[in-house]
Parts: C-alpha cells; sequence; structure tokens
C-alpha cells in the first residue's frame, strides 16, 4: 500500500515554480508584442472614419455647395444647421462618434491650412503630434498617400 501511495506521488515544489518561471516569461515576451498590434488598429481604425467623414463632407458639399464651416464642424453632417439644401443626415449614426481613443475628431474648414478642410485625430495622447499610437491621423495625409 505505502509504494501504491509513492508512485502517486504529484508534482514537487521546485518543479511547479519552474513551469510558474517559464508561464511568465513567455507571458513578458509575448504581451508587449500582442499589445502592439492593439495600437496599429486603433491607427487603422482612426484612418477608416476619418475616410468616411471624407465621403459624407463630400456628399454634404454636393448638396449645400460648400463644405460645413469650423463653427458648424462635423455635426453638420447629422444635423441641419440652417442650410438650403441640405439633404442628410450623411451620417449612418445620430451622432458624430469619437475617435478610437474617446477623443473628438478636429475640424478646420473653409479653408483648411492643408486642404479645403482639413480633420484629424490627435492620436492616444490627444495632443499634436507623436509616434507610434500617440501619432496623428490627418486627412491631408491619408490624401497624399491616395495620390502616390
Amino acid at each position: 500500500m505505502r509504494r501504491r501511495l509513492r508512485d502517486q506521488s504529484g508534482f514537487t515544489l521546485v518543479e511547479l515554480l519552474v513551469v510558474i518561471i517559464i508561464l511568465s516569461l513567455l507571458v513578458g515576451l509575448v504581451g508587449p508584442r500582442l499589445f502592439g498590434h492593439v495600437g496599429k488598429s486603433k491607427q487603422a481604425a482612426a484612418r477608416a472614419q476619418i475616410e468616411i467623414f471624407g465621403g459624407a463632407l463630400d456628399a454634404y458639399r454636393l448638396d449645400v455647395g460648400t463644405y460645413p464651416n469650423t463653427s458648424q464642424g462635423l455635426s453638420a453632417l447629422v444635423k441641419n444647421p440652417g442650410a438650403a439644401n441640405w439633404n442628410g443626415p450623411y451620417l449612418k449614426k445620430k451622432d458624430v462618434p469619437a475617435d478610437p481613443w474617446d477623443h473628438a475628431y478636429k475640424y478646420s474648414c473653409c479653408p483648411g491650412q492643408h486642404d479645403d478642410y482639413d480633420l484629424w485625430s490627435e492620436g492616444a495622447d490627444g495632443a499634436p503630434g507623436g509616434d507610434g499610437e500617440n501619432a496623428d491621423v490627418a486627412s491631408w495625409e491619408l490624401a497624399k498617400k491616395r495620390t502616390q
């Protein structure tokens, strides 16, 4: 009977510690790589939203004759700012969505500094400039990439 109990012994404390250390090292090495992809996907989502806003702004301009001015902002795409020939809403949502980091998109028009209108997100940090996930996503940069 005692012999059977010795043959059925479990893991030792040292063996369990070795397994825990190996798992911790794997999580430490793989985790940062996975979180880096989250930032890239948010950047891609911001680019896609800016493209959608661009199409809606172009449809607004075709109906009204001009883009909404800076004070009217992007809300003119979902609610008539008092413009004649407004045939909206130009966005499917009832409100203008925030960027992937829950900041409002920035809009300047008539004209913008870079194009007919400027539309941008300031990235994860909510401040101008930055690198990686903090980098700005801007309509004029997307237009440059389309023409190249």
